[in-house]
């Protein structure tokens, strides 16, 4: 909730940088109407990622390049590397880009795990809140929404998964886990709230250790905390009426749902 104006304040105020944000939320939005593929929300939200850049590097005049941050583990899992490994997913900055584009790509840390990026961003005395901000995938909710995209499910989520990111802090876990998050189904369920009864969404909650997002286990969180931040959800987002905490390790799994 909130991460675009959080995202741009961290830039501009930690690390001084004379950015300029661009809230292309509608165009994204209206492009994923209707898609329910998780491969091709990533190919589409790719593509569009691009042309935005473009678009705005246009206007501003005199722009060559595009950095990313993108990390090892998203071109191991977007392409084949040194072998004939699978894909598994396109990340959007990395198998999600188009074959032509107007910038010239660079990509500082291409080759480093996110633990590596870590000792890095210390080394180079950036503030520890920046530093250990858990991971937050490129192509943002969109593949934590499973099926279609809308802007109610999107609102959902993010009020979800900010009771569930603020109840992490709370018991003071946030910088011993990997990744915590909450992905919305296409799932409803009946329940009752007093004394009417509801049929509303399905939350999965997701948390897992990892040192370097290759693999991962599960999060044993202690119960009272899985308790409060089921009852907060339940009680606080309209429109769910059921939360379940996602046991699975990476692999079989990935770490995100899509």
């Amino acid at each position: 909730k909130n991460e675009y104006e959080k995202v741009l304040s961290m830039l501009k105020d930690n690390l001084h940088l004379n950015i300029h944000g661009i809230d292309a939320s509608e165009r994204f939005l209206n492009m994923l109407a209707g898609v329910t593929d998780p491969e091709k929300k990533r190919k589409l939200i790719g593509n569009e990622f691009i042309r935005v850049f473009e678009e705005e590097a246009q206007r501003i005049g005199s722009v060559d390049f595009l950095v990313q941050g993108t990390l090892y583990p998203d071109v191991i899992e977007s392409v084949s590397v040194k072998g004939p490994s699978q894909t598994i997913k396109s990340h959007h900055n990395v198998g999600g880009l188009p074959e032509r584009m107007h910038l010239k790509l660079i990509e500082p840390l291409r080759e480093l795990f996110k633990d590596e990026v870590r000792r890095v961003g210390l080394q180079l005395g950036l503030p520890e809140d920046v530093v250990w901000r858990q991971p937050f995938p490129g192509p943002g909710l969109a593949v934590r929404i499973m099926g279609e995209i809308t802007r109610e499910s999107v609102y959902m989520l993010q009020d979800a998964d900010d009771i569930l990111v603020s109840e992490i802090k709370r018991a003071g876990l946030y910088r011993q886990i990997w990744q915590s998050f909450g992905v919305l189904l296409p799932v409803k369920s009946v329940g009752v709230m007093g004394d009417i009864r509801t049929y509303e969404h399905t939350l999965a909650v997701r948390a897992v250790h990892s040192a370097d997002g290759m693999t991962a286990d599960w999060v044993r969180l202690p119960y009272d905390v899985m308790a409060v931040i089921s009852n907060r959800i339940v009680n606080e987002v309209k429109g769910i009426n059921r939360v379940v905490y996602d046991i699975t390790s990476k692999p079989p799994a990935t770490i995100e749902w899509e």
